[in-house]
């Protein structure tokens, strides 16, 4: 009870944000509301006696709804940015809007910064760096200054280095806004049933984990160490070097970083980098860490990249991670590659094999509509195709059959649009599908090998024997379980013991007790806004 208080509070606070930005519900769904809330919409619109005018509004939708949310705070900027990953929730126009939400906040006082780095690391700033400059840029999450360390054997000079320090009580909001993002998924879930195919609860369950790991500046110093050993040998793809010995939970220290940002065009052309290049470059690179590594940067935009002298891709911000498994690496590059060469029949086949798509429906009529998805896509210009439609009728095929939301697939998509967008920011006329063919046919060759399926056997075989290791114990469990039921069934059905009999009737109970507790805050909040007004 006091966790649904606790949210409907927070939540009718981020509704009058919402409201005065035009942005609490679409256009398109207002229509199917009660009339008791569309009635209330134009008093969340209304502006205080306290409150600041807004700038004028956009007349975009997403727009407006980016806006709002960057006025809430971090956490919903990060659900705001989070959701720009999940296009078949949103749809593809809203999350494109939203993948452009701009992660800018007034940075914290130097005092508080250098109080955090010497907590962290355990000695003053002064020895840790010779110079640390004022926020250059700051986040929802964390701000970056620039920093010199101490002169050494190894580096006389000491060296440059950005230092990353995590917001002062950063976590504890976030954890407020969190909980009240699950109790809003929950009810969503249970009592909108269309919802459940897309697992709200899930959904958010992933949004905190992926924060948890953000707050925790370790571990992004931890996916940048296993990044650049995986790209080591990569020529046109480099990660910062990590100092280990100034990084701890609230703060990261890395290589500072001389050279382009990927974000200015002009400067890369006026530098002499060949754009077309570039554009194959990021493509590959992300694919072949994709395919070849099944672990990748799930956040690589123009702001997150630059070039340096050498034509590299240098990538930062290691915070939102992929990884996927090996079968899945197998299937996507059979997808993929199927696409490229329009083999739909061995497309569909994957998915069926996969358990992507449920046996009950035809393969045939799967087949056929991933044609009738990808076949008017070739043999246009590329500049000429719209991401977004095509994704938008993808999504429309996979609730046609049923198929579960898979959200590391979904995060995999997400940043392939992404770097799509990178390519073609770098050259316009780019082509993705001529740029995957090559790394995908290379992976597929390299994955049939014969030493390969040694190889595959041979950990399969491994796998299966730890499994049989285990068998007796299993075993055992399977007799002890049947030994239970059988004591506990009888011609009427299951008994259940009276306490459990007890906690379902007063779980109903408080169910029943619950009904109309969001009806009743939405009575309260609306006379609390009327007391104010009048």
């Amino acid at each position: 009870m006091l966790r649904s208080f606790r949210s409907l509070a927070r939540l009718t606070r981020a509704a009058r944000v919402l409201g005065r930005h035009d942005a609490l519900v679409p256009l398109e769904l207002r229509q199917e509301m009660p009339g008791i809330l569309l009635a209330l919409m134009p008093l969340a619109k209304l502006r205080l006696p306290w409150e600041q005018p807004l700038e004028e509004k956009s007349a975009h939708a997403g727009e407006r709804l980016a806006t709002a949310l960057a006025a809430l705070g971090p956490a919903y900027i990060k659900l705001g940015q989070f959701l720009a990953t999940r296009p078949d929730v949103i749809g593809p126009e809203l999350a494109a809007d939203l993948s452009s939400l701009q992660d800018k906040l007034p940075p914290f006082p130097m005092a508080e910064a250098r109080r955090i780095i010497e907590e962290g690391l355990g000695k003053p700033v002064d020895i840790l760096f010779s110079s640390l400059s004022t926020p250059i840029a700051a986040a929802s999450i964390a701000q970056v200054h620039r920093g010199q360390t101490p002169p050494d054997d190894a580096h006389p000079q000491g060296r440059d280095v950005a230092v990353k320090v995590l917001r002062p009580d950063v976590e504890a909001r976030f954890a407020e806004d969190i909980e009240s993002f699950f109790w809003v998924a929950e009810r969503i879930e249970r009592s909108y049933a269309p919802a459940r195919r897309l697992k709200p609860v899930e959904i958010v369950q992933t949004l905190a984990d992926s924060v948890t790991i953000e707050m925790d500046l370790r571990l992004e110093a931890a996916a940048m160490s296993e990044m650049a050993e995986n790209t080591a040998n990569d020529p046109g793809f480099r990660v910062p070097l990590i100092d280990w010995e100034r990084t701890a939970r609230h703060v990261v220290t890395m290589e500072w970083i001389e050279g382009i940002p990927a974000s200015d065009r002009a400067a890369l052309v006026a530098a002499g980098h060949d754009m077309r290049r570039l554009g194959t470059q990021v493509i590959q690179s992300f694919l072949m860490h994709a395919m070849r590594d099944g672990f990748f940067h799930a956040d690589m935009h123009q702001g997150n990249l630059f070039v340096d002298a050498e034509g590299r891709l240098v990538a930062v911000d290691f915070g939102i991670m992929g990884r996927i498994g090996p079968n899945e690496r197998r299937f996507l590059a059979e997808i993929l590659y199927g696409i490229v060469t329009r083999d739909y029949a061995r497309v569909a086949e994957i998915h069926f094999e996969a358990g992507y798509v449920p046996r009950t429906k035809s393969i045939h009529a799967f087949a056929q509509a991933l044609r009738a998805v990808a076949e008017p896509i070739f043999g246009r210009p590329s500049r000429d195709v719209s991401m977004g439609k095509l994704l938008a009728q993808l999504f429309q095929v996979t609730e046609q059959f049923d198929m579960k939301t898979r959200p590391e697939l979904l995060l995999l998509q997400k940043t392939m649009v992404v770097v799509e967008g990178v390519a073609r920011h770098f050259d316009p006329d780019h082509n993705i599908w001529e740029s995957a063919e090559p790394v995908l046919k290379s992976w597929m060759i390299e994955r049939m090998a014969p030493e390969t399926r040694i190889e595959e056997a041979a950990a399969g075989a491994m796998q299966l024997g730890r499994m049989m290791s285990n068998l007796p114990e299993v075993l055992d469990r399977a007799e002890r379980t049947a030994r239970l039921l059988a004591e506990n069934v009888d011609e009427e059905g299951v008994r259940i013991h009276p306490s459990s009999a007890d906690a379902i009737a007063r779980a109903r109970e408080r169910q029943g007790y619950l009904r109309p507790l969001l009806w009743v805050a939405i009575g309260a909040a609306g006379a609390l806004l009327l007391a104010k007004l009048f």
